[in-house]
């Protein structure tokens, strides 16, 4: 037990102090691409007839916002004041893995750990849609998970919100057109927080959580 108290304190204080300052990213990391692409379809690969920046916002509202003109990018909005005063100071979530491959939901869990610290902004998961706000899938949607997606949204008490993970939520991503998936949420459930990637970095997410939160 001691041993343990004497690492915490030598590591120091490790928690990011996002959104105050700028993140810092490994060389690697591909954020906003600086050419025209649809960012729910990219895959963020080393296509090198893409650009990759580190910036790291890439979250919006609507769908046709993921489609890149140049290097400009609508990001998402807030929730209207109603919806945001019946949430409170606090956002509770149910994540639904429709067919993903655990990309997004690796990058998901890391938000709870003390780097990014999910929970100091009110936001935590929850593990019945009827104490949920909103939802938060990622995957393609398998034909098998369709129904039970269904259900999960019809479970929630209203107001309720959706937010797609990563580039298979949106459009499939790399399973696109198959015939076992659905190409995403399109047409299943509405979106109200498009988050690219494949997989998007915790802070992509965080950020886009915290814009519809009206927290930036």
């Amino acid at each position: 037990m001691f041993g343990v108290i004497f690492n915490r304190f030598k590591q120091g204080f490790r928690t990011l102090s996002f959104p105050k300052g700028n993140p810092s990213f490994p060389q690697r990391f591909r954020g906003k691409p600086q050419t025209s692409v649809d960012l729910g379809e990219c895959l963020f690969n080393e296509d090198h007839q893409t650009a990759y920046t580190q910036d790291f916002r890439m979250a919006v509202s609507k769908r046709e916002d993921l489609v890149l003109k140049g290097n400009e990018i609508k990001l998402a909005a807030a929730l209207d004041e109603k919806t945001r005063r019946i949430f409170g100071r606090s956002l509770q979530l149910r994540e639904v893995c429709a067919g993903s491959c655990g990309g997004c939901e690796g990058e998901i869990q890391a938000m709870g750990n003390v780097v990014f610290d999910l929970s100091r902004f009110g936001i935590q998961f929850v593990a019945s849609p009827r104490h949920a706000d909103g939802l938060m899938i990622t995957g393609p949607v398998t034909k098998n998970m369709e129904l039970a997606l269904k259900k999960t949204y019809e479970a929630m008490p209203s107001p309720k919100i959706v937010i797609a993970v990563g580039a298979c939520a949106i459009s499939g991503g790399p399973f696109k057109g198959s015939k076992e998936v659905h190409n995403g949420l399109e047409g299943i459930i509405p979106v109200d927080l498009y988050i690219p990637g494949c997989p998007p970095h915790p802070l992509t997410i965080l950020d886009g959580l915290l814009r519809l939160l009206d927290r930036l």
